[in-house]
């Protein structure tokens, strides 16, 4: 059990359980979970959080963390591509993680009962109807096609429908554009899911990019990160925050030595606004993202801005 400090209101108490293992035997590894919530509390929603290239079931402290202070559950599975699985790109599996990583989240949801009664008295405080999905990078990719994105086959035509219709919220962090010609070649020749059709997202979605967030796949600049806001339905608001590059000031842990662009401002900011941006549309408070946005604004020294469309 763990003591979260939150800005402007008491400590709260919240309790973490880990690994809480699903059984995945066609998967080649067993499905290895993070459960996280407050100790009190009732009708509590749930995220379910997808970690990016290599990071595990223990990353992202400083979103869990805010997350599980304000009232939610918080589901962290860990996929294959994790660093602390060593699956290695001669794997036989390498080239079908991707879609691994859809179905380990479709496994989690389904099992959502399993997994909360991990922690003792918490399926009776939980509202599995209030569910969200949030994702980092590759995260934002898998998360993603449950939220209505597809991949579009070497055809041009989009590939499999992975909605989800069970996830009433997105919040998309450093989420990578489109293919084709913003690839760069190694990109397009190693990692065929980097072709994303957003048209079909529906879903009410959040997303955050950081505008120094330069990467080494894309021909674009870092704008390459806004293509899901642009081009689908239901990512209709975006949290710009400035200076920041691909880790967002450093969501993926505290004082994290490979963190580029380190700034707990804009941690905080993501924290706050996807939090608030949940809130609002999972029905818990409606107000909670109009003060996001007024506070923001208020701000002397803002670590960002929020446009919606």
């Amino acid at each position: 059990m763990s003591v979260v400090e939150v800005t402007g209101v008491p400590p709260v108490q919240t309790v973490s359980v880990k690994p809480v293992v699903l059984p995945a035997p066609e998967r080649g590894e067993d499905l290895q979970v993070r459960v996280s919530a407050p100790v009190t509390g009732t009708d509590l929603p749930v995220i379910v959080f997808a970690h990016g290239f290599g990071g595990s079931m223990t990353f992202y402290d400083p979103l869990v963390d805010h997350w599980t202070a304000h009232g939610f559950v918080v589901v962290q599975p860990t996929f294959l591509d994790s660093a602390t699985l060593g699956v290695t790109p001669d794997d036989p599996r390498y080239p079908e993680i991707w879609r691994i990583r859809v179905d380990d989240l479709e496994r989690v949801i389904d099992d959502l009962d399993t997994l909360l009664a991990a922690v003792p008295g918490l399926p009776q405080r939980v509202d599995t109807s209030r569910l969200a999905a949030a994702g980092h990078s590759w995260g934002g990719q898998s998360v993603g096609m449950l939220l209505g994105a597809r991949v579009l086959g070497a055809d041009g035509q989009p590939g499999e429908d992975r909605t989800d219709p069970r996830i009433k919220a997105g919040v998309l962090l450093a989420t990578t554009g489109l293919g084709g010609d913003d690839l760069t070649p190694f990109a397009r020749d190693n990692f065929s899911f980097m072709s994303p059709d957003f048209s079909g997202l529906a879903t009410p979605s959040l997303v955050v990019w950081g505008d120094h967030d330069q990467s080494a796949l894309s021909t674009r600049g870092p704008d390459w990160f806004t293509d899901v806001y642009r081009l689908s339905r239901g990512a209709r608001t975006l949290v710009t925050l400035f200076g920041a590059e691909h880790s967002l000031g450093g969501i993926h842990g505290y004082r994290a030595v490979d963190t580029t662009d380190e700034n707990p401002a804009a941690v905080a900011l993501v924290a706050r606004a996807s939090t608030a941006f949940l809130q609002t549309q999972l029905g818990i408070d409606p107000m909670a993202w109009k003060a996001q946005i007024t506070a923001l604004a208020a701000a002397a020294e803002p670590a960002g801005r929020i446009e919606s469309r």
